[in-house]
């Protein structure tokens, strides 16, 4: 078990590295160990309880987080696009809140960087996609409670007002399989995967038909010149069948 005086000590270090990512995203806390939970990963947070020394890790955060992120995002693009339908609403939501954005926006502010990890973690985990789009969750979550819905706001849309400008600008709102992923993991404890049936054609022009699977049955499918277009038109069969 570890001395109280290095158990104060890493209590320190953490303080001080939660204090100095504050400043990056410009948020001043009431509650500096809100920010340092959700900066804490289980796998150090389980380190330290094998030790002896308490941290709890940023999994309830990231729960909490996600729910502030829907809502607010909601709210962002239903106020902005008041000519939208609820599908197309939909869809821009879907985009801002999967994975691949989240990582984005963590990656902007050195998210990884900051992250208390453990040993096994610390190689891979500053990078992985899915660990940094759990801890932007994470701090929503903590500025959330430690600010109220006005402070977290303020700061998700620091990161989302131009982004959704770029999703509309590209046209980017019909990324199907993004929307059904969304749909999938809300409504049903079933894997979503694409299955691709046949590729045909010259290298210079090939042709792909692909499958939208849910467990073992055939939800959507699609063809297209490369395996991307292919699974989006599946996603997009898919949806039609679910209603969107």
């Amino acid at each position: 078990m570890e001395t109280g005086k290095n158990t104060k000590n890493k209590n320190s270090y953490a303080e001080n590295q939660a204090k100095n990512f504050a400043k990056k995203i410009g948020y001043e806390y009431n509650n500096i160990f809100l920010l340092t939970a959700a900066l804490t990963h289980s796998s150090y947070a389980n380190e330290m309880k094998s030790k002896g020394v308490k941290a709890e890790c940023n999994e309830r955060l990231e729960f909490l987080g996600d729910a502030v992120l829907s809502l607010l995002t909601s709210e962002y693009i239903y106020s902005k696009f008041k000519n939208c339908k609820e599908g197309e609403l939909t869809r821009i939501r879907a985009i801002v809140v999967c994975e691949d954005s989240l990582f984005g926006f963590a990656e902007s502010v050195g998210l990884g960087e900051a992250l208390f990890l453990g040993n096994g973690e610390i190689r891979s985990g500053r990078r992985r996609k899915s660990t940094l789009a759990d801890a932007f969750e994470a701090v929503l979550g903590s500025i959330f409670i430690d600010g109220g819905i006005d402070a977290a706001k303020k700061f998700l849309l620091g990161f989302i007002e131009s982004f959704v400008d770029d999703i509309v600008k590209e046209g980017e709102t019909k990324d199907y399989k993004s929307l059904l992923q969304q749909i999938i993991q809300q409504n049903n404890e079933e894997a979503l995967e694409y299955v691709l049936k046949s590729e045909s054609g010259p290298a210079h022009e090939k042709n792909f038909e692909v499958c939208a699977m849910l467990g073992s049955n055939i939800v959507g499918e699609g063809k297209g010149p490369s395996k991307k277009a292919a699974e989006q038109n599946a996603a997009k069969e898919a949806l039609a069948l679910f209603g969107y």
